[in-house]
């Protein structure tokens, strides 16, 4: 997955009401003129993603408190964060209508760039499967099935009447081992993420091993190396802080949350009276709650459950 985070759009956490769960997930288009020029740009594609951001804002009278979708897609293959995660959709300024799905919108309009490229269509993929993991159920559905619109256009949604399958034939990426030992060549749709996991490594593996500065920069047709002389041993399991609380049990991956509890204390939102313990308490909970609110949250939203962008930002190491 190439994802593009709100903090690398330069965008605050988002004001949109928290919304646990969700039926599954609905897919929009623009139904307006897109430029062309997205194809040949990705800086076209993020520009474009903060004008209609900024357009949603200032439309006072339907009361936008965010953009209105929870991701993007690009025709480049990159997901592009809008509301993100557990946030209640607002398409057209109207909660109610929204409130059963989650919303990805494909950068296509009802002009110029129309089709979905394949790369569009896998991360769009990659954005219900991120959701799916978040609280969306099953369903996938484009946004004229709950409303009379053209929405999300003809191409777009024959693709969703399909089921919205990963281009390629799988819901899965497509990447399959090469028959030629110890290379692979990139196809549409690949991302180092799921070349790693079909042979078995890991990202960073691949990356040192063909030089990548940056893992997201690969092209179809690129040969990659996919051997090399990385140990056998199972990795230790990375710890993974969510969907939530239930992930802090106790004696549950303990090293991570004492270095959480220290990461919080060098932060100043240290809540211990003792100091960081090896496994989850109310303490940490709290300790993780003022954090939370460092960043600007509130409510809900700094109830000290982790989420990704907070757990990102606070750079516990991993141990």
């Amino acid at each position: 997955m190439k994802l593009v985070s709100r903090a690398q759009l330069g965008w605050a956490a988002s004001a949109a009401p928290s919304q646990p769960a969700a039926k599954g997930v609905k897919v929009h288009y623009l139904g307006s003129p897109v430029s062309t020029k997205l194809l040949a740009d990705h800086k076209e594609c993020l520009a474009l993603w903060k004008d209609i951001r900024r357009s949603h804002l200032a439309n006072k009278a339907e009361g936008y408190s965010d953009v209105a979708y929870n991701y993007a897609a690009c025709p480049h293959g990159y997901l592009l964060e809008g509301r993100g995660l557990r946030r209640r959709t607002g398409a057209n300024g109207n909660q109610a209508l929204n409130i059963a799905h989650y919303a990805i919108v494909g950068l296509v309009g009802s002009s110029g760039l129309t089709e979905p490229p394949d790369p569009m269509l896998s991360a769009i993929r990659d954005g219900i499967e991120l959701l799916r993991g978040n609280g969306a159920g099953n369903e996938i559905k484009g946004h004229r099935d709950g409303y009379a619109t053209a929405c999300p256009g003809g191409p777009l949604y024959a693709w969703v009447q399909k089921g919205a399958p990963r281009p390629g034939g799988s819901d899965e990426p497509s990447t399959k081992p090469s028959a030629s030992s110890g290379t692979y060549t990139v196809k549409k749709g690949d991302t180092l993420t799921s070349i790693a996991s079909a042979h078995k490594t890991t990202v960073d593996n691949l990356a040192k091993l063909n030089g990548l500065k940056n893992p997201n920069a690969i092209s179809v047709g690129q040969k990659l190396k996919v051997t090399s002389a990385v140990s056998t041993k199972p990795p230790a399991p990375r710890y993974e802080p969510f969907p939530g609380a239930a992930f802090f049990k106790v004696g549950r991956n303990s090293p991570v949350i004492t270095a959480m509890g220290k990461r919080l204390v060098a932060e100043g939102c240290g809540r211990y009276t003792v100091g960081p313990g090896p496994a989850w308490s109310e303490a940490d909970r709290k300790s993780y709650a003022a954090w939370q609110r460092k960043l600007g949250y509130s409510g809900d939203d700094a109830d000290g459950t982790p989420g990704k962008t907070s757990w990102d930002r606070l750079q516990v190491p991993n141990v």
